[in-house]
């Protein structure tokens, strides 16, 4: 709609934008399922990048897979307290599967805290 209809500045919201859209669609969000989702997608994205994708070790990019790892365990270890057991107990769980592969697919592994993510996590065995 922002296309056809010019800008009214006396009726700025005569014509609703896409962006203005967006902005009321996530007032609607609880920031829970905003936090999870995110996480999800970090969580995938890092999964991939330590070759656990459909693309195997061709997918592989530890370099990604590091920045990725951080933060998503920046992001869990932030929000926990706000997300409660129900919701940072997974998303801990995933963290340190996540952890774990980067761990296994490394051919020389960082030393215990060291690993991605370690510095919020602590060690991951």
């Amino acid at each position: 709609m922002a296309d056809i209809y010019p800008a009214d500045p006396d009726f700025p919201d005569a014509y609703p934008t896409a962006a203005t859209d967006a902005a009321r669609d996530i007032a609607d969000v609880p920031a829970v399922e905003i936090i999870t989702t995110v996480a999800l997608h970090l969580m995938t994205a890092s999964a991939v990048a330590c070759g656990l994708g459909e693309g195997g070790e061709d997918e592989a990019d530890l370099a990604e897979a590091r920045i990725l790892i951080n933060a998503l365990a920046a992001l869990v270890v932030g929000a926990a307290p706000d997300l409660g057991t129900f919701h940072a107990g997974p998303l801990r769980d995933g963290l340190k599967t996540v952890q774990l592969a980067f761990r296994e697919a490394s051919a020389f592994p960082d030393p215990p805290g060291k690993g991605p993510g370690e510095r919020f996590t602590g060690p991951v065995n």
